[in-house]
């Protein structure tokens, strides 16, 4: 007996690989789901089932004839000063949190450096009082 996929099958079908590839946990990264995209990345075509990693850190799957999926590969912190900000390096997609005004300096957050308008502190606080 041979199976075939099609319409709403290959929708399902996808939709679970998207889940599988990104490890289905509960954690706060995004798939996208691109019905129109080729499987072409730097001008690489890709088949069913092949994956690659695009400059912002998207780990995309080929799933032809029906188009492209990719997921974030990198964690991002959530919980952190205002007087500070995300970077993701584009080459190796190492993730660092760095000060706002000035990008080259660690933002290194601890006892001496609370801020209660942000993140965990604030909850705790609103929680407490």
């Amino acid at each position: 007996m041979k199976m075939e996929l099609t319409g709403v099958n290959w929708v399902f079908a996808a939709a679970g690989f998207l889940l599988w590839t990104s490890g289905g946990s509960a954690a706060p990264m995004e798939c996208h789901f691109n019905s129109r995209a080729l499987c072409e990345f730097e001008g690489r075509h890709y088949s069913l089932g092949e994956t690659w990693m695009d400059n912002a850190c998207m780990q995309c799957t080929c799933l032809h004839p029906v188009g492209v999926g990719c997921c974030e590969t990198v964690h991002r912190p959530v919980d952190f000063p205002a007087w500070c900000e995300v970077r993701v390096e584009p080459v190796t997609c190492k993730v660092f949190l760095v000060q706002t005004a000035d990008p080259r300096l660690p933002c290194s957050p601890g006892e001496a450096n609370r801020d209660p308008s942000h993140g965990s502190l604030q909850l705790h606080q609103q929680l407490e009082g």
